[in-house]
């Protein structure tokens, strides 16, 4: 039993270490070094092994290949190696977003295939381009050129196209009838036909062609009657109280710029790289074209906090990988710190960021477009957004459209006044003629009556003659100081109107009568209140704030601009009762906190670019304000000055003189009485004295003392 004992355990240790050798001996074989020298082994022997066979076959597919490619092979073999660099570096949403340059390119490698196709070096393929190596395989290369330039830069090539149309359409209309192209044209005044209506001339083509900025009085007469021959001799023309409202025909339509997609999509790939460099997680969510900048939609990330874990495998390798353990969504206040990092990923002179957009879940990035287009006050009014507008008041204003190309309008019965500010040359302007054309448009001279104070006496000038002029354009200081002292009475006036007949508002009052009996809306314009800030500081900015506090209810609404935002000018009490503000391009952040009391419009690009805060918002929003041409305004001036009727204006001279004082100019203070009741009491009396007797402020004791001094009475001199 021993002996057998010990033959099996034998048998079962020799079993064992034959079995070890036989795994080990497969796990020599599936080395990987070993498994490499293998099939190289094998591959080389059945390579050796059927080498006649191989050479053959690759001779007779190298002979069909270049029967069939030509030296186009090369071509195609540098194509496959750029489709798979494409895929390596997955740049396939490159080649999506410009598909029409990628197909343009195809086109002029088809031109190349053919050309050698011309020397026999195309094989069949290139023959096929080509069709034959004659005047028609020419033709058809240079039509894949055109193919291929107008996929490759179709801007350009219609307007190249454009262009050689219009010196064709020129050379048509400049030849004479009944006489041949190559004959010498005389020169003739070409007269305006009834049937083709000409532009009428501007001040800067007037400019350039040398004639006189200035029309004579029948010049003048003379545009009148052929604006109204054309527009408002029209049986379909809207009638009011006798008026006719002018057609939006009179207005012109301005092409608007389309932004490419692609371009678009490869900035906002660069913000998505320029924040992911600076560890801020973001996607781009939305891209909203404008006017004047894009608005990209970005939506922050999370913040995510992980931990490293190790394990090992079968083998006994250790393995490290990263678990999450929390994640955090990433402030906006990170978004916003990279303004000017993202201005220098994108090439951008500035940039603004709204952290967040209203009403949306993302913050905006508003890079500045590398073409500013222009917005036309007609492009704005044949909106929904403001014909529904226009329903519900009568002083509709089309303001211009938003970052993402949305047409915004506003109420200026709700506003109830307008408070503009911008540095020179920044829109201010263009924004007042806008907007009072656009109530031209929609309005007879019974619904709005206007008051225009222009010191600068050549922007709001050009509207003299309308008949919705209360006064004409005011140039002049005192002038204008006086037409605040009436607005104010007129003021007065109405609201004892409104009592008299229990009526809350304009509305209520003029909800019965007709024609005439109605109050119209007043609206007030002044083009720079710093130059009336300067005549008379005190006055005009009560005077001012009494207006804004009170006259919403009667009808009057104030337009307010101003190239000096400054505390000085845009006083406390002004800013209070102007809630509503349009802020243009500044040139310092203390500018914009003085109008929007909030920074940003120092970013601004200017020529129309704008902030615009009205009474309900949080924040202002970013517009293009719409654009009027000087063509366009005198349309409108002599389509409503052929209407205008002999009447007496809203405002007479005799009222205007009552406010000026022969002495000094102010009017005479209802304290004067009492004051001069003080002076003949006591014999020496002061400013101060005034201030203690009357209890009342310094400037009017002063304004009072100044009056007496005027009168004769002479007061003591203060210490």
């Amino acid at each position: 039993m021993a002996k057998r004992k010990r033959s099996n355990t034998g048998h079962s240790t020799a079993r064992g270490s034959r079995g070890a050798g036989v795994r080990g001996f497969f796990h020599f074989i599936w080395l990987k070094p070993v498994r490499i020298l293998l099939l190289t082994a094998i591959v080389a022997g059945l390579a050796w092994w059927q080498w006649p066979r191989i050479t053959a076959w690759f001779s007779d597919v190298a002979t069909a290949t270049l029967d069939l490619f030509g030296w186009g092979i090369i071509i195609l073999a540098l194509t496959l190696l750029t489709i798979i660099v494409i895929i390596w570096r997955r740049k396939m949403l490159r080649v999506i977003y410009h598909w029409n340059q990628w197909l343009g390119g195809a086109a002029f490698v088809l031109t190349a295939w053919g050309i050698m196709a011309f020397f026999g070096f195309g094989g069949s393929f290139g023959r096929g381009i080509i069709g034959r190596p004659d005047f028609l395989g020419a033709l058809r290369l240079l039509g894949l050129v055109a193919v291929g330039l107008v996929l490759v830069a179709p801007g350009a090539s219609l307007r190249f196209l454009g262009r050689i149309f219009n010196r064709a359409a020129e050379r048509i209309e400049q030849r004479p009838a009944g006489r041949p192209a190559s004959f010498p044209t005389p020169s003739v005044v070409s007269k305006p036909s009834a049937a083709v209506p000409q532009p009428l001339p501007t001040r800067e083509a007037e400019a350039v062609e040398g004639a006189p900025p200035a029309r004579t009085p029948q010049e003048l007469k003379q545009v009148t009657q052929d604006v109204w021959r054309k527009y408002g001799e029209s049986s379909s023309l809207v009638t009011v109280d006798g008026w006719k409202l002018p057609p939006i025909d009179i207005l012109d339509n301005t092409p608007e710029i389309e932004f490419g997609q692609a371009d678009n999509a490869q900035r906002a790939r660069l913000i998505e790289d320029a924040l992911n460099s600076y560890g801020v997680e973001a996607k781009v969510i939305q891209i909203n074209a404008g006017p004047t900048v894009t608005q990209f939609g970005v939506e922050p990330g999370w913040d995510r906090k992980t931990r490293e874990v190790k394990e090992k495998d079968r083998d006994g390798n250790i393995h490290v990988r990263q678990e999450e353990v929390s994640k955090v969504r990433v402030k906006v206040d990170r978004i916003t710190s990279l303004a000017n990092d993202l201005a220098l990923a994108l090439a951008s002179p500035s940039i603004r960021i709204e952290a967040p957009v209203p009403g949306k879940s993302m913050v905006g990035v508003e890079v500045p477009n590398t073409t500013i287009g222009i917005v036309g006050l007609r492009s704005v009014i044949e909106t929904n957004v403001f014909q529904k507008l226009k329903t519900k008041t009568k002083l509709a204003l089309a303001l211009g459209k938003g970052a993402g190309g949305e047409a915004v309008s506003g109420d200026l019965t709700r506003m109830p006044h307008l408070l503009i500010a911008g540095a020179t040359g920044s829109g201010k302007t263009v924004c007042l003629a806008s907007i009072i054309c656009c109530l031209l448009v929609h309005n007879t001279p019974n619904d709005v009556k206007f008051i225009m104070i222009d010191p600068k006496r050549v922007e709001l000038t050009m509207f003299n003659g309308i008949p919705h002029l209360a006064t004409p354009v005011i140039v002049e200081t005192d002038k204008a100081i006086n037409i605040l002292r009436w607005l104010n009475q007129e003021m007065d006036r109405r609201y004892q109107k409104l009592a008299t007949v229990g009526a809350r508002n304009i509305e209520g009052y003029n909800k019965n009568k007709e024609g005439d009996t109605r109050l119209p809306y007043i609206v007030l314009f002044i083009d720079e209140l710093a130059d009336l800030m300067m005549a008379g500081f005190d006055e005009v900015e009560h005077t001012l704030c009494r207006l804004a506090q009170l006259a919403r209810a009667i009808g009057i609404h104030l337009i307010v601009a101003t190239q000096r935002p400054s505390v000085d000018v845009v006083t406390g009490l002004i800013k209070a009762n102007f809630p509503s503000r349009i802020s243009f391009a500044v040139t310092s952040q203390v500018d914009s906190r003085t109008i929007l009391d909030m920074g940003g419009a120092e970013k601004l690009l200017g020529r129309g670019d704008m902030l615009y805060m009205p009474t309900e918002a949080a924040k202002p929003k970013r517009l293009q304000g719409c654009n009027v041409f000087d063509n366009e305004r005198e349309r409108l001036v002599n389509f409503w000055s052929n209407q205008k009727r002999e009447e007496a204006g809203l405002i007479k001279s005799e009222d205007l003189d009552r406010f000026t004082g022969a002495k000094g100019g102010l009017p005479e203070d209802s304290l004067l009485e009492e004051a001069r009741a003080l002076a003949k009491e006591t014999k020496n009396i002061s400013t101060s004295f005034l201030q203690r007797r009357l209890r009342i402020g310094y400037p009017r004791a002063a304004r009072l003392m100044e009056q007496l001094e005027a009168e004769g009475i002479k007061g003591e001199e203060e210490s």
